[in-house]
Order: C-alpha cells, then sequence, then structure tokens
C-alpha cells in the first residue's frame, strides 16, 4: 500500500478565490505533522495582528481580509482541517472571549 502525501496548500484570504496567489507550503508524512503546519500559519498572523484590547471580531475581521489560509490536500478522507475554524477559536482564547 502506498504511503499517504499530505500536502500543505495556503490560499491569500486578500485575494480569495485568486488561484494564482496560492503556493505549496510542503508535503508532510502525516496528518498530524501537515495539521501542524497550518495552525502555525494562522498562529503566526493572528499572534502578529493581537493588540491589548482588540476585540474577537476586530482580530476576525483582520484574518478574514488579510491573513492565509492553509489547507490539507491529501487521500487521506479522515484528515480534515479548516483554517478559518481554528482562527475563530484561537481568537476566542487570544481575546479571552467566551462562548
Amino acid at each position: 500500500m502506498a504511503e499517504k502525501k499530505y500536502t500543505v496548500m495556503v490560499d491569500d484570504n486578500f485575494h480569495y478565490m485568486d488561484e494564482s496567489e496560492r503556493y505549496k507550503l510542503n508535503d508532510f508524512g502525516t496528518c498530524e505533522e501537515a495539521t501542524e503546519a497550518c495552525k502555525r500559519i494562522v498562529d503566526e498572523f493572528l499572534l502578529g495582528g493581537h493588540k491589548p484590547g482588540i476585540s474577537s471580531d476586530e482580530l476576525w475581521k483582520q484574518y478574514t481580509m488579510f491573513g492565509e489560509d492553509p489547507f490539507i490536500v491529501t487521500s487521506d478522507e479522515s484528515c480534515k482541517f479548516s483554517a478559518w475554524d481554528y482562527a475563530k477559536e484561537r481568537i476566542k482564547e487570544l481575546t479571552g472571549q467566551k462562548e
């Protein structure tokens, strides 16, 4: 059986739906490695944009307008990652927003 490959591709939210702005980050051997790489990309943007007193809505707006949207390309149907879902959770953590 062939080993599965996990390729992380990255879209640019500022150029939504413009595949010419997409780039390949890397190939990974496991879903976990690929997921961690995706999380690092989202975290890097959110931590850079997080300022004391910023609202969760404002940070979300910044991310969806200007952040990067990494995703995993693989034949492994159990490997799923949504940058936007992850960003929503991280923003809640960073801004102290309650449910």
